[in-house]
């Protein structure tokens, strides 16, 4: 994966919450505490940065395992 390259997330605040959105659609919503921290770290972070902490807070990213499932039986086609 390219440093940086685009994963589609976005954010925005409303009302001191943050939505994160991943190919348009929202993902999570953060509050409170989330939030807050969300914003102070958002803030120092490059595109690509916030784009793998928004990925990393969503659950959406590669777990490592991805090569042994592509080789499980279930997955072969």
């Amino acid at each position: 994966m390219s440093i940086n390259e685009d994963l589609q997330f976005t954010y925005r605040e409303k009302n001191g919450e943050y939505e994160i959105f991943h190919r348009g659609k929202r993902a999570t919503c953060l509050r409170g505490d989330k939030a807050r921290e969300f914003a102070d770290d958002v803030q120092a972070l490059s595109f690509a940065e916030q784009q793998q902490v928004m990925a990393r807070l969503t659950g959406n990213y590669k777990r490592g395992n991805e090569r042994t499932a592509k080789n499980h039986p279930r997955n072969r086609r």
